[in-house]
């Protein structure tokens, strides 16, 4: 069964940056989907930003050029890029897996997810 851990969350300033990593294990990445979702205190979870089995990416409108989602299925790796974060993006990161996905922010189409990392923006 797939499994996913996600790491590199922390805590920045605002205008900062933090990188985050999802590693897969249990199957090969190539066949997968990978999607990044978050989840602030209060409010729904919502699509960040997901690379394609094919290497499509897609973006969430308010990521606006501040995120780059990236994947290297030989270290089993995506890794989600984020710069000139801001307080609002305080919040639980998650990465999910969607076998043979064509890439979607619906977090309702991924089958796997991993246990969270947090991220806070904070002066």
């Amino acid at each position: 069964q797939l499994q996913l851990v996600e790491s590199g969350g922390g805590l920045v300033q605002p205008g900062g940056s933090l990188e985050l990593s999802c590693v897969v294990s249990g199957e090969s990445l190539q066949y997968y989907s990978i999607g990044w979702f978050r989840q602030a205190p209060g409010k729904e979870r919502e699509g960040i930003a997901c690379v394609s089995s094919r290497d499509m990416t897609y973006y969430g409108v308010f990521v606006k050029g501040r995120f780059t989602i990236s994947r290297d299925n030989a270290k089993r790796t995506v890794t989600l890029q984020m710069n000139n974060l801001r307080p609002e993006d305080t919040a639980v990161y998650y990465c999910a897996a969607e076998l043979y996905g064509l890439g979607s922010l619906d977090s309702a189409k991924y089958d796997y997810w991993g246990q969270g990392t947090q991220v806070s923006v904070s002066s």
